[in-house]
């Protein structure tokens, strides 16, 4: 099947895995499926009582469906439109390795540059072993580290500096590079590094170099920005009488890289166009073929309930997810904050990618976009797609 070279062999291109945008030009052979999965969305939103939401499936440079349900808060007048703008959580890593790679292969940064470098602060019980961890280690959750270590402390709003502080009071589950341990915190150090290496804001230079050539107009980064844009989706947490509205938390905010960005749907669709690889003056081919090289195994999402029936493997690249499904390369990432949830999919191999956004704190999307990549895949198969 179509992935196993493509895991095995990571210097093979994902430009070389898109077909000509022409040949799509004139027509799709996906958009019942897209009209499909409208109708299947706009059901399941309702069957579950998610307070508001939008999706949007790209084929190309080209927009399939795109569609918002409900209401930007519960019970209020205001609908969620295609400018909406929703927390992305942690689908906000996915920007974050674009944006190192880039300065990677404009030699401004270097995977291999130990951390330590930027963060001389930063220690763990194994001496060593902090020296050991690398910049390529932190965007790939190849740390070493035990699973969100010191997502605890963001959660109770501790700042930055005291968590650091902090670190020295952790022994490795495993050498860097060896084993996954999903992180937040440690992946946001990628954040000092980008900056003290371009003299530069975060935020800015994601605005400069993505945001503003992608006319993402209503993306931003960070709590300030979210709370002054007018048009937002307002977060929803599930408790046993239903969906209960909640106050926006700054707390993760703190972690621009791992889950700082807000956007629309609208700015979603122009993000999964560059990642399919319409945009190369933006997002260059060996930027893709670096952020969706396989890494470290993540052998616990074979198990994710909605995915498992569909996933061969599954790695972790810079700042995305690389799915084997049914034989086929699938790029993704999820987000989960509190009163939000996000994913975003795409198949380079197809073309075709989708982005899903929430103002309610629901399982029913990862539902939605298994069975979704399950259609789409039955189709290239009819179609006889290779």
């Amino acid at each position: 099947m179509f992935l196993r070279p493509f895991l095995l062999f990571s210097s093979l291109s994902i430009a070389t895995l898109l077909p000509n945008t022409a040949a799509f030009a004139s027509t799709s052979e996906y958009k019942v499926l897209a009209d499909n999965f409208k109708h299947n969305f706009h059901s399941k939103m309702k069957a579950n009582k998610v307070p508001g939401g939008a999706f949007v499936i790209v084929e190309g440079d080209t927009i399939l469906k795109l569609s918002t349900y409900g209401k930007r808060t519960k019970g209020g007048s205001k609908n969620v439109n295609s400018e909406t703008v929703f927390r992305l959580a942690s689908v906000s890593k996915t920007f974050a390795g674009t944006l190192a790679s880039m300065l990677v292969q404009e030699h401004k940064l270097d995977w291999k540059q130990p951390v330590i470098s930027y963060i001389p602060e930063f220690d763990l019980a194994d001496k060593q072993a902090a020296k050991q961890i690398n910049l390529g280690h932190i965007i790939g959750h190849s740390t070493g580290l035990w699973p969100n270590s010191y997502d605890n402390l963001i959660n109770a709003n501790v700042k930055m500096p005291k968590i650091i502080s902090k670190f020295d009071e952790l022994t490795p589950m495993c050498s860097p590079g060896v084993c996954y341990g999903y992180q937040n915190v440690a992946f946001s150090f990628i954040q000092t590094a980008i900056e003290t290496q371009t003299h530069q804001d975060y935020a800015e230079l994601l605005k400069r170099r993505i945001f503003t050539p992608l006319k993402m107009g209503t993306a931003s980064v960070g709590y300030d920005a979210f709370q002054n844009t007018k048009n937002r989706a307002e977060p929803h947490v599930k408790t046993k009488s239903g969906f209960k509205k909640v106050k926006v938390k700054a707390n993760y905010y703190q972690l621009a890289p791992a889950a700082g960005v807000n956007a629309s749907i609208n700015d979603m669709s122009k993000w999964l166009m560059a990642n399919l690889g319409q945009n190369p003056s933006v997002i260059s081919e060996s930027v893709l073929k670096d952020v969706t090289t396989p890494g470290i195994k993540t052998t616990r999402e074979l198990r994710r309930r909605d995915w498992r029936a569909y996933l061969d493997s599954a790695h972790y690249g810079k700042g995305w997810r690389v799915y084997e499904f049914e034989g086929r390369p699938l790029i993704y990432h999820a987000g989960w904050v509190a009163g939000y949830v996000a994913e975003i999919s795409y198949s380079p191999e197809l073309n075709i990618g989708m982005a899903m956004l929430l103002n309610g704190e629901s399982r029913v999307i990862a539902k939605l976009s298994s069975q979704y990549w399950r259609d789409v895949f039955k189709q290239a198969d009819k179609l006889g797609k290779q």
